[in-house]
């Protein structure tokens, strides 16, 4: 048997989840997960479902094909069908930060993470090493406010070449422009501190530090046109204190970068995070 995920959305209406769970029972499926949410101001319908079918690849097309011409006509349901055991291709973005990109790598390796990594790609030259260690390909494509367009251009031949699937931004110092957005709509995820919008700049920590604050956190969301202001998909917070010093405060922030992008990681690759109207609804 082979195990799909079925990830779908509609108007709310009666009979939805009896119609889908009688189709996979009446074409041979067995459901092992299922989950829905009701948006009720909006009035949407949210599903992800689990299901096990045979493994042969002529009824996987002819349930996808089954499943739209029917139930997604008659509800006017968007699905999307994903094969368990297919693992999605990531690719790393970075510059000079290796925090986050060393925690990915080694959840990789572990098997804590379950994707394909074809290759990093960085702005920069000193995270090459980190790459060569892990044995990934890495690309070297320099970004400045002249050859901006170019780079993308050259990014964007890298990823076709490689199939990639989504992109991570795992401390990439750049801004993405609204050409590769397209490409990968909710499929770039970015991490950063929490600070936003009371304290921008190159030194937030520092300026939270001097204005006394007492949590710092980090966000990971979807990356949009609008800078910082994506579909968010996972926060954390930890408590500070008048002891701690600045370099206490970079590195507890540090510790939950990596923390909210690997979950955020692990939400988006197992498909539990479902985006409508620059929101998300992540399942359990």
């Amino acid at each position: 048997m082979k195990r799909i995920t079925l990830v779908m959305n509609c108007p709310d209406q009666k009979g939805i989840i009896a119609e889908v769970t009688n189709f996979i029972h009446n074409n041979n499926g067995n459901i092992v997960y299922i989950d829905q949410y009701v948006d009720r101001v909006n009035a949407v319908f949210f599903m992800r479902v689990e299901c096990e079918i045979s493994e042969n690849d002529h009824s996987l097309e002819y349930f996808k094909s089954n499943f739209e011409s029917t139930i997604g006509k008659q509800f006017q349901l968007k699905v999307d069908i994903y094969i368990n055991d297919v693992l999605p291709k990531m690719a790393l973005f970075v510059s000079k930060y290796d925090h986050c990109l060393y925690d990915i790598l080694s959840r990789h390796q572990s098997g804590e993470l379950a994707v394909d990594i074809p290759f990093i790609l960085s702005n920069h030259n000193d995270l090459k090493s980190i790459a060569d260690r892990f044995d990934i390909p890495f690309y070297h494509v320099p970004v400045t406010k002249e050859t901006k367009e170019e780079a993308e251009e050259k990014q964007l031949k890298i990823l076709k070449e490689h199939h990639i699937d989504f992109i991570v931004l795992a401390r990439y110092m750049q801004i993405v422009s609204g050409k590769l957005i397209k490409h990968y709509t909710n499929k770039i995820i970015n991490i950063h501190h929490s600070f936003l919008p009371a304290f921008p700049g190159a030194k937030p920590y520092h300026s939270a530090y001097d204005r006394g604050v007492k949590i710092i956190g980090a966000t990971s969301h979807y990356v949009t046109e609008e800078l910082d202001a994506g579909p968010i998909i996972e926060q954390d917070t930890t408590h500070v204190t008048h002891l701690n010093s600045i370099n206490d405060f970079i590195a507890k922030g540090r510790d939950l970068e990596r923390i909210v992008l690997s979950k955020a990681l692990q939400l988006h690759t197992a498909r539990k995070v479902m985006v409508y109207q620059n929101k998300t609804i992540v399942f359990s």
